[in-house]
């Protein structure tokens, strides 16, 4: 084993500690990638020559750090590849790291009767394509010629999914760094049902991410939706902005239309995180003319308020929506 997959069994409202808690893995190596918003791939096959342990060894070393320095809890998956790392994470549970044989015949019988939507990238869709004809199990998708699977899906999807399902991880640990992004996370003190409400949140994320950019004269390439259910399931939606911007209206904007895509309908939502990725300087951006009065107008009222905040705090001027 040389690669684990770490998901931190974070409390609401504390995504703040991953940056300290990816220290934590780069005290064992340097090549560590962060996986917000609370997870993180670990390269340890340099840790295993040094410490002289496995890593499931070092796994548990790392879990024990994460409880005594943090209080956190901490589920792992390990194997010979990110992608089987992470297959393997879905397995885990609290206290013990579920690994995956190094070997091609383990591999085969560890991913033969998992479904399969329990590949990374794998998504209900394509599931539910595969399962009307009997290719529910990442065992049987294995077995199917390559030919049949282009059919159904397509054949760049049926190489990759053919691939997975034979145990081939071509995947690589990149190193990056949580520093990289923002991340704005709103909360509910129960969970709530209200689209209202959940619209208010996301307003008032978007508008914090936007000022924060902007007093650090950065903007974002790249923005992130994460909705935490009562069931501590979540969903993830990633939207690439038309351009970098730091502009409150832009990422609000965005982040609606993420917001409508989850096709919420009664769900019982416990929270919802905003993050801009993809960080760049403000000189370097460009900026499309719109000759849209209205659009200059709310930037010229959004560097007033921005003076106001830094003068006076940043509760100081906020949307009448968020008033009530």
């Amino acid at each position: 084993m040389t690669i684990v997959c770490v998901r931190f069994q974070l409390p609401l409202a504390s995504e703040a500690a991953l940056p300290g808690l990816l220290g934590l893995l780069e005290e064992f190596t340097p090549v560590v990638e962060a996986l917000p918003p609370d997870a993180a791939l670990a390269d340890l096959r340099g840790a295993e020559r040094y410490f002289g342990r496995g890593a499931v060894e070092l796994a548990a070393v790392i879990r024990v750090r994460a409880l005594a320095l943090y209080g956190v809890d901490c589920v792992i998956g390990a194997g010979p590849g990110p992608m089987l790392a992470r297959v393997a994470l879905g397995s885990a549970g609290p206290g013990l790291t579920c690994e995956v044989p190094g070997d091609p015949d383990g591999i085969a019988e560890f991913l033969a009767d998992r479904p399969v939507t329990a590949l990374p990238g794998v998504g209900t869709a394509t599931a539910r394509t595969l399962g009307e004809y009997g290719l529910d199990t990442l065992g049987r998708v294995a077995a199917a010629p390559l030919s049949t699977l282009q059919r159904l899906i397509g054949a760049r999807a049926a190489r990759e999914l053919h691939e997975k399902a034979n145990g081939v991880d071509r995947g690589r640990v990149v190193p990056n760094a949580v520093s990289r992004s923002l991340a704005a996370e709103r909360p509910f003190t129960r969970d709530e049902l209200s689209p209202d409400r959940h619209r208010r949140a996301l307003l008032s994320a978007a508008e914090e991410l936007g000022a924060r950019l902007r007093a650090l004269d950065k903007v974002c390439g790249t923005l992130t939706l994460t909705a935490r259910y009562a069931d501590r399931t979540a969903t993830t939606r990633t939207r690439t902005l038309k351009e970098p911007t730091a502009h409150s209206a832009a990422l609000t904007r965005t982040a609606y239309d993420m917001y409508e895509s989850l096709g919420l309908q009664r769900a019982r939502v416990r929270a919802l995180t905003l993050r801009a990725e993809s960080l760049g300087p403000a000189e370097q951006a460009s900026y499309q003319l719109t000759f849209d009065p209205v659009d200059e107008k709310a930037r010229r009222i959004e560097e007033v308020a921005d003076r106001v905040r830094a003068k006076f705090g940043p509760g100081a001027v906020r949307p009448g929506a968020l008033a009530a």
